[in-house]
């Protein structure tokens, strides 16, 4: 047994001594592969190992120069972490005599040990050869940096140091004492915790890629270094970065050849407990790889984003996730039409961007963040605009649109998705700070936002007429603005107030008059305060939430004006004998009202069959539908309102959209 252990050290002994020799230039091998093989006739010397399959991956690795690894390679390698397509057929290092038959879980550690000195040997060409020979070049030229070559090889010392010095004697030990006692799972147990400093090496894998190729092109001496070392014997012919993936594969190949083992041991073997636990840490081992893959892809792509987004520095954070990115429509307050956008949505933020037209550098210029905490999205109803959706957070509030109906509800729920989580992690927060009795008072407060969040603001189409004052506006003396806390259109005089709101970091902003009183407890002189209402200040924004009928009619006739102008007219459910015409969907005040009862309502010409009137008493109306469906509607309307009609529910003879 002894003389047995003392050759298979040996074996190891020889491949480290063809590493060491291949180091200087000219020197021969002092030992061969027929050697190698004639110490272990039972089992070929162990090949280079076996790179993934790609296409042409292994003419390509044969070459001179190294190759970059892919971010699809790196994917493929993280998807077949646990394939059966890494097993390697190697037969165990001893030859078994004729009529002996070995058992088949010693058959296995035999094949685990010959591939481990394997493995230690090509640690041992990266680490003792590699490493340390441009280690040795950046210190006496100085061509290239000395972190550059730590940061190609990570923490490759250690995992050699481990293997050779500590995983290698155990196993050697193990199997030389297998009859008196056949078990291995003990070892691996303790062993297969320090596995996981593996996850660091696997993390820098593509970027130690990058550094190298990039050197390979900058530095000659560097280039000098690693062709001399890829073109000696103990490389096999075989690239440096091939070599540097041998320890991304190993701990799947660990996994798959104690799965067979346990498999193999009988059912009242004492390793098989063992074994399993032993499996189950491995398994540990190579899902900390794989997340350390995944962690590295999330980075890079993040990574990229940022990059688009110029870099700038209040937005790149490592912790942040990417949800969704997109182009949008911007519905403007002030223009008719919508404005190309693209919004990126992360886990903590939605940035509202702008694409540059001259793309250099970043691609997109950020003109908002908004905070996902205390975010709300909810679609809207505006056939103007279809597939709209509004996003309100605390920094602004947006009206937005996409390009279908399943992309507006797909940007829906992923803000939503991340709003909840947002929440959700807020609450558990909440409850192991305050306790079980929560705080109902900052609940009160938080149900008043005014201040506290940017405001959706209305459109300047969509009104006529001041919204606090109800005087109409005009290009030169009354001009349209918006307060800040609310989101009114209203006139200079009514907005001629400043007020500090929470959202905008406490500065002061224009408010109209109501906000300015709400905000800052301040009475205002009598003569500001609101006047009594009129006959006709009825607002249309109320009237079209709680109308009999309501919709946008073209006004036809000289008593309308000569250009026939489209009134947004309303029948309000709380005063249905009436018909109120406003100049837009939003003004606090109509220009006209038609007392309907005892009116006659006449439908449809030949001429036009959308056109209907009313008429009483030599007064006559003419108004046009966009539809003959929209029209007839009308027509019932306002006869029953003609004779006297009143609704007695909620729902009572609504006809509105």
């Amino acid at each position: 047994m002894e003389g047995e252990s003392k050759e298979k050290l040996a074996s190891v002994s020889n491949l480290v001594t063809v590493f060491e020799n291949s180091r200087i230039p000219g020197a021969a091998s002092s030992v061969s592969k027929l050697e190698i093989e004639h110490h272990h006739p039972g089992c070929r010397s162990p090949p280079p190992a076996e790179p993934l399959k790609e296409p042409n991956l292994g003419e390509t690795l044969r070459g001179s120069e190294p190759r970059m690894v892919s971010r699809r390679y790196l994917s493929s390698l993280k998807n077949k972490l646990s394939s059966g397509a890494w097993r390697k057929s190697c037969q165990p290092g001893t030859d078994p005599g004729p009529g002996t038959q070995e058992p088949e879980e010693k058959r296995i550690v035999q094949e685990l040990l010959e591939t481990e000195k394997a493995y230690v040997a090509r640690l041992h060409l990266l680490d003792q050869v590699f490493f340390q020979e441009l280690l040795r070049e950046a210190r006496s030229s100085k061509a290239f940096p000395e972190d550059v070559v730590r940061l190609i090889f990570s923490n490759i010392s250690s995992i050699y140091q481990f293997h050779a010095q500590f995983f290698l004697p155990e196993l050697q030990r193990r199997l030389d004492d297998w009859t008196a006692t056949p078990r291995i799972g003990d070892v691996i147990q303790k062993l297969a915790p320090f596995l996981k400093m593996y996850s660091e090496y696997v993390k820098n894998f593509e970027r130690a890629a990058e550094l190298l190729a990039t050197w390979t092109d900058k530095s000659a001496p560097f280039q000098e270094v690693i062709t001399r070392i890829q073109s000696s014997e103990a490389s096999g012919s075989l690239t440096l970065q091939h070599h540097m993936l041998e320890p991304v594969q190993r701990i799947p190949r660990y996994e798959l050849l104690l799965k067979e083992y346990v498999q193999k041991l009988p059912a009242q073997a004492p390793d098989r407990a063992d074994a399993q636990k032993a499996l189950d840490m491995i398994f540990s081992a190579a899902q900390h790889s794989n997340a350390a893959i995944s962690e590295m892809e999330r980075l890079q792509d993040l990574w990229e984003v940022y990059q688009r987004l110029g870099l700038e520095g209040d937005i790149v954070d490592p912790s942040n996730t990417l949800l969704r990115e997109g182009p949008v429509l911007k519905i403007s307050f002030r223009r008719s039409d919508p404005m190309e956008r693209y919004l990126f949505l992360f886990n903590n933020m939605l940035l509202y961007c702008i694409p540059k037209v001259i793309q250099v550098g970043a691609q997109f210029q950020v003109r908002t963040r908004i905070d996902v905490a205390g975010m709300k999205v909810r679609e809207l109803t505006d056939a103007e605009f279809p597939h709209s959706f509004l996003v309100s957070g605390k920094q602004r509030t947006l009206e937005l649109q996409a390009r279908s109906q399943e992309e507006m509800i797909s940007w829906m729920q992923a803000c939503q998705a991340a709003i909840d989580q947002i929440e959700k992690r807020n609450e558990t927060f909440k409850a192991a700070v305050q306790g079980p009795e929560g705080d109902t008072q900052e609940q009160e407060l938080q149900s008043e936002e005014l201040g506290l969040r940017a405001p959706q603001w209305v459109r300047d189409k969509m009104v006529t007429m001041c919204m606090r004052c109800r005087e109409p506006f005009n290009a030169l003396r009354r001009r349209r603005h918006h307060c800040r806390a609310c989101g009114f259109v209203v006139c200079a005089k009514c907005s001629d107030y400043r007020a500090e709101l929470k959202y905008d970091d406490n500065r002061p902003n224009r408010v109209c008059f109501h906000c300015y009183t709400f905000l800052t407890g301040n009475v205002l002189p009598e003569d500001r305060e609101d006047r009594r209402r009129g006959i006709l200040e009825k607002g249309s924004m109320t009237g079209s939430e709680q109308s009999l009928m309501c919709s946008f009619l073209q006004l036809v006739g000289d008593k309308w004006g000569k250009s026939s102008p489209r009134g947004w007219c309303v029948i309000p459910r709380d005063d249905p004998l009436v018909l109120y015409v406003y100049a837009a969907p939003q003004d606090m005040r109509a220009h006209t009202s038609i007392p309907l009862l005892g009116y006659q309502v006449t439908a449809g010409t030949q001429a036009d069959p959308r056109v209907f009137q009313l008429q009483q008493s030599g007064q006559l109306y003419t108004f046009k539908a966009e539809t003959e469906e929209l029209r007839d509607r009308w027509v019932k309307a306002m006869e029953r309102a003609a004779s006297g009609w009143s609704p007695r529910g909620p729902k009572d003879g609504d006809l509105s959209d």
